[in-house]
């Protein structure tokens, strides 16, 4: 059987799905997967289990519906048949290309007038962690129970002596200010002998330069925001000792990798989508506010998210001095 599976557009969701992608060789015995992804994440996949094929979607070169129509064609006239088609994203786009593909059976779940373009369409699980919305679907297409889910990537790096620090993430309810990001480094400077490395996209440098400079003491901190390739970062979070983090891709990264890794907490709701697995990660959150948790991009209760700056820094430190001494 061959089966080809469209990844979801996000680093974290990609790495969420990864649990379903391990289960796929159970659910469907002698399998041959191949993916699709975005543009901009391909360097993840020689972390991912082993794949067929991979073909990457670039939507500056396939705009619009013809695009992606003629993208799943590419497909076709390049691949053999598929049998197979699973669109991870929720979108008319994803399952639109998959139906360009020619694949005999597409399967995803209802939503955005897709059941036109899908052979089958499920509802959605509700109160389900993301990566156990992954898992189900093909598991409801094989009529089959997956084993114990494993959000994990494969690596041979070595661990080395620092700490990852990511103050950032895509929505503001989720990026700590900058004041925080000050107060929250100064505090593991004089609390850990390690290194701190701070990461970031190149759109992230300059906030990140910035939060540095405004360090009373820069030793033993370095700032490699906007300088790794997504390859580059996976070794850097695989290596540390340990990560703090905001809610943002990273996050599951780290988590995946099988590095401790510290979450705070702001929008976003960690019953859904806290990286998954428990044994390497601690989530923490205010709590103390009505608000929480929202799903906002932007804070649109106060001028910045009160939900992490009133996180106490004390509190932050023990959950890494409790990761540390796992290590």
């Amino acid at each position: 059987m061959r089966i080809l599976v469209r990844l979801p557009n996000w680093l974290g969701d990609m790495v969420m799905a990864v649990g379903a992608l391990k289960e796929l060789p159970f659910l469907f015995p002698g399998a041959q997967v191949s993916v699709i992804a975005k543009q901009g994440l391909q360097d993840l996949l020689p972390f991912f289990p082993p794949l067929q094929e991979q073909f990457i979607f670039n939507k500056a070169d396939y705009k619009g519906p013809k695009g992606l129509w003629q993208f799943g064609r590419k497909i076709a006239a390049q691949a053999a048949p598929f049998d197979l088609f699973i669109s991870f994203p929720n979108s008319f786009s994803a399952a639109l290309m998959g139906y360009g593909t020619g694949a005999r059976q597409r399967i995803g779940y209802k939503g955005e007038a897709r059941n036109l373009l899908l052979t089958r369409s499920f509802a959605k699980p509700q109160n389900r962690h993301r990566a156990e919305e992954y898992a189900q679907l093909p598991e409801l297409f094989s009529g089959k129970t997956g084993r114990p889910l494993r959000v994990s990537l494969h690596h041979s790096f070595a661990k080395e002596d620092y700490i990852v620090v990511n103050i950032n993430s895509e929505a503001q309810s989720r990026r700590l200010t900058h004041t925080k990001a000050v107060e929250i480094i100064t505090a593991v400077q004089h609390t850990f002998d390690q290194k701190i490395i701070l990461i970031g996209s190149p759109a992230e440098k300059e906030f990140a330069d910035t939060v540095v400079c405004a360090l009373k003491a820069k030793n033993r901190v370095e700032t490699l925001a906007g300088k790794t390739s997504l390859k580059e970062l996976a070794q850097v979070l695989a290596s540390a000792q340990l990560t703090l983090t905001t809610d943002s891709g990273p996050a599951h990264l780290s988590n995946a990798l099988g590095t401790q890794t510290v979450v705070l907490f702001g929008a976003g709701n960690e019953a859904n989508t806290a990286p998954y697995n428990k044994d390497f990660v601690t989530t923490l959150r205010l709590g103390e506010l009505s608000c929480e948790p929202c799903t906002q991009n932007i804070c649109v209760r106060f001028e910045t998210p009160q939900c992490l700056e009133r996180l106490d820094v004390g509190r932050i430190l023990l959950a890494m001095q409790q990761k540390i001494a796992l290590r």
